[in-house]
């Protein structure tokens, strides 16, 4: 984005904790990160129980709900003291609406896709960790030329676990329970699918 557009916004200081942008209200000013640390992340009962990125200075926090004009799909969470720009939502969208008419609709679809892809790591997020670890399985799961369903583990636990918003530890306790119950048999790197249909059932729970 034009840095031109600063100009326009107005300093904010937060300390950690505060909340900067809540989840489902819709922005009335995008919010520019000038120095330290925010999370991104479902807040329950005033703690930030489930984390879904870090956001280090200096970026735009969310400017894609600004833009849209639609609510937040997270919480927006000081980690450390934090400086920012807070820019009208209506100034963000006249500029977006004098942008060449390819680079405004690349802007636009580059918005849409980011808020999907937010609300489907949420919703991941939000199940249980048989269900997170379930559905993973299933998404990344290729049937081999023997009609074996199953994985091939091309990433080390703790990046798997990282992505599902779990500790290495809780990753390796779920593995081995759905291997107990018959729904994961693991040969070195290779994690087989015995029972798919299981596995889609716990991913719905």
């Amino acid at each position: 984005m034009s840095a031109a557009l600063l100009l326009d916004a107005s300093p904010r200081h937060a300390l950690p904790g505060e909340l900067l942008a809540a989840r489902f209200a819709t922005p009335q000013t995008a919010l520019y990160l000038q120095s330290g640390l925010v999370v991104a992340g479902l807040l329950q009962r005033g703690h930030l129980r489930h984390r879904l990125a870090e956001f280090e200075a200096p970026c735009w926090l969310d400017a894609a709900s600004a833009l849209l004009d639609q609510p937040s799909p997270c919480d927006w969470v000081a980690e450390t003291p934090v400086d920012l720009r807070t820019l009208p939502a209506a100034t963000l969208r006249r500029w977006h609406a004098g942008l060449p008419e390819a680079a405004a609709r690349m802007l636009l679809d580059l918005a849409r896709a980011q808020r999907r892809q937010t609300e489907a790591t949420l919703a991941l997020l939000a199940q249980d960790a048989e269900a997170r670890c379930a559905q993973w399985l299933l998404q990344h799961a290729r049937q081999a030329d023997d009609g074996r369903v199953g994985i091939a583990l091309q990433q080390r636990k703790r990046a798997i676990a990282a992505q599902l918003g779990m500790a290495p530890e809780t990753f390796s306790r779920v593995l081995r329970q759905l291997r107990e119950r018959g729904l994961v048999q693991q040969s070195g790197a290779q994690l087989l699918l015995p029972d798919p249909q299981g596995l889609q059932q716990l991913a719905a729970a």
